[in-house]
């Protein structure tokens, strides 16, 4: 009876009995072709033309290989086609230049996989169709990356994109990147030893560089702790405005507001967040605020004689027990308000009149 062959590897299967004295031979033979399927490596030009591999019966052929490497600057769209009805597992590589064209890997009359430019595909055929089990992929073709440690970046950056974010395990935004063009300052993050504080800084090109810390709308900085704040600045807004009728303050634009034109009547001060929020709606019950409004008199001894929150009248406690009657001529007058709000749009207001010239 003769021989036949296996259906994936095309091995010789002997008949017991049959060739006699040729059995060492073709048993060598067979290893010879195992050896190649396990460990065989071949490298393929498929630069011209379309490949088709060949799996012949007991005898070395580039199909049967372990590892596959493409080759060549491909001149149009290739495919490399390996026999139907084998079953097998490949090793892929794409060692190719495309120059735009596209490189297939697949079965006869199946379908197949499309290979990554300069990536490392495990590639299953399953007797019908060429299937990507695998491949060595960047992070940029993986959608759902995980690490399986520590990332180390090996003295390199991590470039992240404008309006992006680090994310919390519920895929939540926690820390969000902006950029600016040709941007030469920027933040500093530093841990500390035992019995140092960690620092965050201002950093960059530039010799004196603020750091701006940003609320939301009419949300605010908080800290928390009972520490010390060192170099506040407070906003001043100076504005060549002559004191008159009801004058709104802002307290969210500034603390000290400034008229340094001669006042032109007795005027009424309305404190207020700003145009679009009430103090109202920027403070807490138990909380306080303290703003100064500074105003040149001339000849007439013009003064604050009326204060009202968001609109509303209030009657000011008036350092000294009594409410001024009249400014100071030819002096800027100075008044600060300490406003405590005590219940909802209920605010007791601490006033003060002091003159300078």
């Amino acid at each position: 009876m003769a021989s036949s062959y296996s259906t994936d590897l095309k091995l010789e299967l002997m008949v017991t009995g049959e060739n006699s004295g040729t059995w060492g031979d073709k048993t060598n033979t067979n290893l010879n072709l195992v050896q190649q399927a396990i460990a065989g490596y071949e490298a393929i030009d498929v630069a011209s033309s379309d490949v088709a591999l060949a799996m012949t019966n007991a005898t070395i052929s580039n199909a049967r290989n372990a590892v596959l490497k493409l080759t060549g600057t491909l001149a149009g769209t290739r495919v490399v086609t390996v026999p139907d009805g084998i079953e097998k597992t490949y090793i892929v590589v794409d060692g190719t230049t495309r120059s735009g064209n596209s490189l297939t890997f697949k079965t006869v009359s199946g379908t197949g996989v499309t290979l990554v430019e300069g990536k490392t595909h495990i590639i299953y055929v399953d007797g019908t169709n060429a299937v990507d089990v695998f491949f060595l992929k960047d992070v940029v073709e993986d959608t759902s990356p995980q690490l399986g440690g520590d990332l180390d970046t090996n003295d390199n950056n991590i470039i992240i994109d404008d309006n992006h974010h680090i994310l919390d395990e519920n895929s939540n935004e926690q820390l969000t990147f902006q950029t600016t063009a040709s941007a030469v300052n920027n933040t500093q993050l530093t841990n500390a030893a035992t019995g140092n504080a960690p620092e965050v800084a201002a950093i960059g090109g530039d010799s004196n560089i603020d750091l701006n810390l940003t609320p939301k709308g009419v949300g605010r900085i908080t800290f928390n702790g009972g520490g010390k704040i060192q170099q506040i600045a407070e906003k001043a807004t100076v504005s060549a405005t002559a004191a008159t009728g009801t004058i709104n303050y802002d307290a969210i634009t500034q603390a000290v507001l400034y008229f340094n034109s001669d006042a032109a009547a007795n005027w009424t001060l309305n404190i207020r967040g700003d145009g679009s929020n009430s103090l109202n709606s920027i403070m807490d019950t138990g909380e306080s605020l303290t703003v100064a409004h500074l105003v040149q008199c001339g000849s007439s001894a013009y003064y604050n004689n009326a204060v009202q929150v968001d609109g509303s009248g209030v009657t000011p406690e008036w350092q000294g027990g009594s409410a001024p009657s009249g400014g100071n001529a030819n002096s800027v007058d100075v008044y600060v308000y300490t406003v405590i709000k005590t219940a909802d749009a209920t605010f007791t207001v601490f006033a003060s009149q002091t003159q300078f010239a």
